[in-house]
């Protein structure tokens, strides 16, 4: 008896309609990955990957993942590498074993002859220039190539020399031989081989012909066994190419194309000749700096699988373009992070407090918890003393209406410790403030029954005389969450003032977590200590705030 799925989407329901009518074999679904080895894969790329491994999952089928390494002059093993790891990462298993377009050289070459013999391709003489030039628009039809009617003998000859090497770059291709009047552009001949002369990352010097990506991607499908070919929306117009070219394929089953809308996410950009720009200009440290959108950049960021995974449920697929807020991305690392992420005091802007009347040489023991969400995950003890630090932020001299934090005159509780009440200033010449001095109310520690008493401001603290030096970055979007298309160049709009680094302190129990960990600093947002981390020297990322934009937004909505 076939099982039943209930489709949460427009793909799957055409996968449904396919297992109704039997369009495949035993109902199996095998779908495929198929990225360019060519850079680092960035946001987008998780949505399609999420798409297509959970729809192998969903379905009791697989998915392949297949590099496109059609283009040897861009490729290398370093992305091939980097892209296998994502995947991982994400928490999907591909079929074994991982597939290249490049597998299949001997049979596209093949697929080609073939349709030269059908009469479906010819090889051209004309430039890529001449070629585009002679195309036609919308409102004209395309001019034909002078060598569009050249016997099958000829072409077979030619397209044989040109896989022989005995012409260079851009001296002839082979174009399929289809409509020069079609309206759609794509079906006015198009290339689909082309010489190229460059040393390929797995084949070496074997070929100098190459096939384009409109050819190589359906019938490699088709050898595969590719059930559905799951496309971003661009790839819709190209369609019937894909369809066009499976008639080089004699395979009773052959895969068919989907187009699903790609992921769009305000501040973040999603091209890659646009990522490399920003990476060769040096407004960032790297393919994985923690602003970039790159997969390896958010992982190094301290989003987690898990969170990412949630995201691409929310947004869904959608058959039409659409920009996704980054407020909802966020909202799912924090959800993602608040039950699991321990609890540590860190002060970022550091500005020192002195408790006068507490005793010079004591130090004791304030027990606090590592996380409200899970009493599991316990308790522990931080140091407190006469000397402290607190937020520069925190303290204000002649405070505005409604703030509730420290200021002359005023109590405010110390997290986990005691009620305090500022007293004093020291400024050094320039004005600026360099201790604050309180007197510490000793009946109201935390826990006895003095703790009763309430106070509006609690502040988070860090013990001078046991601080951990912590650089923390602090980041801000590469691009501004209003922007909007203005007709600059998108090098213009990069925020140059994106990173922030600070010197701060933070609590002793930071020394025991080790590279990767992530965890909340009180107040301040949610932390990942980066791989730059050494013995001697710890370095924090700020992986998300503790504002929620997204939840604001979701409740202002279910009150309207």
């Amino acid at each position: 008896m076939e099982e039943k799925r209930e489709a949460a989407n427009f793909i799957e329901a055409e996968i449904n309609k396919d297992i109704a009518n039997h369009v495949y074999a035993n109902g199996r679904v095998l779908t495929r990955f198929p990225p360019e080895p060519n850079g680092y894969l960035h946001i987008g790329h998780v949505k399609s990957i999420c798409l297509n491994f959970g729809l192998g999952e969903k379905y009791h089928g697989a998915t392949n993942v297949r590099f496109d390494d059609t283009n040897p002059t861009k490729e290398n093993q370093e992305f091939v590498d980097s892209i296998l790891e994502d995947v991982k990462w994400l928490g999907f298993k591909w079929k074994e074993p991982v597939h290249f377009a490049s597998d299949y050289f001997p049979e596209l070459y093949e697929f080609a002859c073939k349709l030269i013999r059908m009469g479906l391709a010819y090889v051209d003489d004309q430039s890529s220039e001449e070629i585009h030039n002679t195309r036609g628009d919308l409102e004209h039809p395309g001019k034909e190539s002078p060598w569009r009617n050249r016997s099958v003998e000829e072409n077979l000859k030619l397209f044989q020399e040109m896989k022989e090497g005995k012409y260079k770059d851009g001296e002839k291709c082979l174009r399929a031989k289809i409509d020069m009047a079609s309206p759609n552009l794509v079906m006015r001949d198009p290339v689909i081989y082309r010489i190229l002369h460059a040393t390929h990352h797995r084949t070496g010097d074997k070929w100098c012909i190459y096939p384009l990506y409109d050819f190589a991607h359906p019938l490699s499908d088709a050898l595969e066994g590719i059930t559905h070919s799951i496309c971003t929306l661009e790839f819709e117009e190209r369609r019937p190419l894909y369809n066009w070219c499976l008639q080089a394929f004699d395979g009773k089953e052959k895969p068919r194309q989907i187009e699903f809308a790609r992921l769009n996410v305000t501040t973040m950009i999603t091209s890659k000749r646009k990522l490399r720009k920003m990476v060769e200009a040096g407004l960032v440290s790297g393919w994985d700096d923690p602003r970039m959108p790159t997969i390896c950049g958010i992982r190094r960021r301290g989003y987690t699988p898990e969170s990412l995974r949630h995201f691409c449920d929310l947004i869904g697929v959608a058959k039409a373009d659409n920009l996704v807020d980054v407020s909802l991305l966020e909202y799912c690392i924090r959800e993602d992070l608040k039950a699991k992420a321990p609890r540590i005091m860190a002060v970022i802007d550091p500005v020192k407090v002195v408790l006068t009347n507490y005793p010079e040489d004591k130090i004791e023991y304030m027990t606090l918890e590592n996380n409200p969400e899970d009493e599991s995950m316990g308790t522990r003890q931080v140091p407190f003393g006469r000397n402290l630090y607190i937020e520069r932020e925190d303290f204000m001299e002649h405070p505005v209406h409604k703030f509730f934090r420290m200021t002359p005159g005023k109590e405010v509780r110390l997290k986990g410790a005691y009620i305090v009440k500022c007293e004093d200033v020291v400024k050094d010449g320039e004005g600026n403030i360099t201790e604050i001095h309180c007197t510490v109310d000793f009946d109201t520690r935390s826990g006895t029954p003095g703790a009763d008493r309430k106070v509006k401001g609690t502040l988070h603290w860090v013990c001078a005389d046991t601080a951990v030096d912590v650089e923390t970055r602090l980041y801000d979007y590469l691009i501004s969450p209003d922007d909007k298309e203005d007709g600059r160049d998108f090098m213009e709009k990069v925020n140059t003032n994106s990173l922030t680094v600070m010197k701060s302190k933070a609590e002793p129990a930071i020394k025991e977590y080790p590279v990767g960990s992530r965890f909340q600093f009180l107040r301040k947002g949610y932390f990942i200590i980066d791989q730059d981390t050494t013995k001697d020297h710890l370095v924090c990322n700020r992986i998300v705030g503790l504002r929620d934009t997204w939840a604001k937004l979701q409740k202002k909505q279910a009150k309207a």
